[in-house]
């Protein structure tokens, strides 16, 4: 009798969990605790989310100049910051308005880390970078390849120190299993990959 209810107990814990928890973020935005280590740039747009005070919430485009706009502080540096940061410089100058501000930042458009694709693919383009981005995962935003597509020439284009190098990338090697290291190529804010 005992081991029933106890049965029909993580039952229905099991079918309540799923509905209380909380939905994952949706993948193209970075929350200032899932990657603290994120740097805003202009034209990522931010959620500006102060607890219990809705008329300071905002959703904010951060300007070309790096800035963004918010009540009773006008112009705030965030470009360069990382959202723990920005949320902290807000903290601080709400502490004058506001008894306790809690303030959290979350990146909700990555508009000013891009990656670029052209050639022979479907949907040549900018592309927001994600974190962790590799090569193919960048390549499938594009739709996929055109039958003139040489997919064992594909390179991507880097600045580097100034210079611009060139990164061989074997498509073919890459989906095979060939070439481990080919699948892991990670890209980086302003790389051209380049489908000749």
């Amino acid at each position: 009798m005992i081991l029933l209810a106890a049965l029909a107990t993580a039952t229905r814990a099991q079918d309540v969990a799923p509905n209380s928890a909380p939905r994952e973020s949706d993948p193209g935005k970075v929350s200032s605790t899932g990657n603290p280590n994120y740097v805003i740039g202009p034209q990522d747009v931010l959620n500006v989310d102060v607890w219990k005070e809705a008329e300071l919430t905002r959703t904010v485009p951060v300007r070309p100049d790096g800035k963004i706009s918010l009540p009773l502080l006008n112009d705030v540096q965030a470009a360069g910051l990382t959202p723990d940061q920005l949320a902290a410089q807000i903290t601080a100058g709400l502490r004058k308005y506001v008894t306790d501000p809690q303030v959290t930042v979350i990146v909700a458009e990555i508009n000013s880390q891009r990656v670029y694709i052209m050639g022979e693919v479907v949907r040549a383009g900018a592309y927001p970078l994600l974190p962790g981005m590799t090569v193919l995962q960048a390549l499938s935003s594009a739709g996929g390849f055109t039958p003139f597509a040489n997919r064992k020439k594909i390179y991507v284009m880097r600045e580097e120190n100034g210079k611009q190098e060139k990164l061989p990338f074997n498509y073919k090697d890459a989906v095979s299993g060939k070439e481990r290291n080919q699948t892991m190529v990670q890209v980086k804010a302003g790389d051209t990959i380049v489908v000749p």
